[in-house]
């Protein structure tokens, strides 16, 4: 039986921008089964898809939590140049699109317009219900929070929506942390890949001390509110510490085994 993957972010953020405001992707976003991941990766190393720099995502990870045959069964196919291509409803793939911009802390400001068109140019029979019931009151305050910042940043429209009234000033905190990340041209990305350059390594480990706030309240599934963020990164720190440590350890043995072959 063939894997049937739905493609989300990317392409499919694209669709909802207008003509004269073209967004431009580098990967392609396929989210499959976890049934069907192994079979995927296998199949992902083969000459004819690693030049496709495909992103495999075990079902929807951490940037959801509706059931998967729930999503699945609300996707559609959409016609690409004669081919059937499997995308989210629009109300699952808003969904998506929040979490995943909280889950880079923010710090990729022209992101936002993913929410911005997403919501802007919604299907007439959207479904916020939906949308915001298919998850919990906590991910709920994240989604909120999410098109509030859409909207104090970027102006967008947000009257007609049934939460409106619920959008208020989110924690001033937040607004702190996106001035940071967005005057800063540091970005993210693995330790291990830095190993060869010890003033990248260490700009790195700088950058995530003390932890973003907003990364680590979704990693600690936590409300965006007032209180102090001191705990959510703590705990921020001690999840990631032993996973960065081993990547380390393995990558540093990598590059010692060829220096030495050679």
């Amino acid at each position: 039986m063939e894997v049937e993957p739905i493609l989300i972010k990317g392409w499919a953020a694209a669709q909802n921008y207008p003509d004269s405001r073209p967004r431009f992707f580098g990967d392609i976003d396929l989210a499959v089964r976890s049934a069907d991941v192994e079979k995927c990766l296998a199949r992902n190393r083969t000459e004819r898809f690693t030049s496709l720099n495909i992103d495999l995502h075990r079902e929807l990870r951490h940037l959801d939590t509706a059931p998967w045959n729930d999503l699945f069964a609300r996707s559609k196919l959409v016609n690409v140049d004669g081919t059937a291509i499997r995308v989210l409803a629009a109300e699952d793939h808003l969904r998506v699109l929040c979490t995943h911009w909280l889950t880079d802390g923010g710090q990729y400001k022209d992101r936002l317009w993913d929410i911005y068109y997403a919501v802007e140019n919604r299907p007439s029979d959207f479904d916020w219900e939906m949308f915001l019931g298919s998850v919990s009151e906590t991910r709920q305050n994240w989604l909120k929070t999410a098109i509030a910042i859409t909207r104090r940043h970027l102006g967008l429209d947000t009257t007609s929506l049934p939460f409106h009234g619920d959008l208020g000033d989110y924690p001033g905190w937040i607004d702190k942390c996106l001035a940071k990340e967005w005057a800063s041209d540091v970005r993210l990305r693995s330790l291990d890949t830095c190993v060869n350059n010890p003033a990248l390594f260490f700009k790195q480990v700088r950058k995530r001390l003390p932890p973003n706030p907003i990364q680590a309240t979704i990693e600690s599934e936590a409300l965006f509110d007032e209180r102090s963020r001191i705990p959510v990164q703590i705990r921020s720190i001690s999840m990631r510490f032993r996973p960065s440590f081993l990547r380390l350890m393995r990558e540093t043995r990598r590059k010692l085994w060829i220096r030495k072959s050679n």
